[in-house]
């Protein structure tokens, strides 16, 4: 049976409007420990910035953090995905765009991030002993 993305989704992901500030995401990123923030307008994603977003396309471009509104410097329109789909396309769309991290929304509101770490944990937890996948190497 298929394992969908719900399964392994890190659900109520981080959201800030389109407005904020890339301080605002830093701050976020921080407290939260996470690397990534989901970019919204009117409660929908239009955009997700990185912690590598920050630094690459902002703070060593000369923007300043305190002034400069995440939606200058985020992905817009990111690829995202229905908390139905089968992780395979989550693995496919993540290794066919070079993406570490999609957006998981439903009904046009975030739901849920998946990011390789929970793709890579749902495969280690498929291949140990006794779980119907190939045992870990000894």
């Amino acid at each position: 049976m298929a394992i969908r993305v719900r399964e392994v989704m890190t659900g109520h992901p981080s959201t800030l409007p389109s407005s904020a500030l890339l301080s605002d995401a830093a701050r976020e990123m921080r407290d939260s420990d996470i690397g990534s923030v989901i970019v919204t307008e009117g409660g929908s994603i239009c955009g997700i910035v990185t912690d590598r977003d920050i630094v690459v396309r902002a703070i060593a471009r000369g923007m300043n953090p305190g002034e400069t509104p995440i939606s200058a410097v985020c992905t817009r329109e990111p690829m995202t995905l229905s908390p139905e789909q089968e992780v395979d396309e989550a693995v496919y769309l993540m290794r066919m765009r070079g993406i570490r991290r999609l957006p998981v929304e439903e009904d046009g509101r975030p739901v849920g991030i998946v990011s390789l770490g929970d793709l890579a944990i749902e495969r280690n937890q498929k291949a140990t002993p006794g779980s119907g996948g190939h045992p870990a190497p000894r």
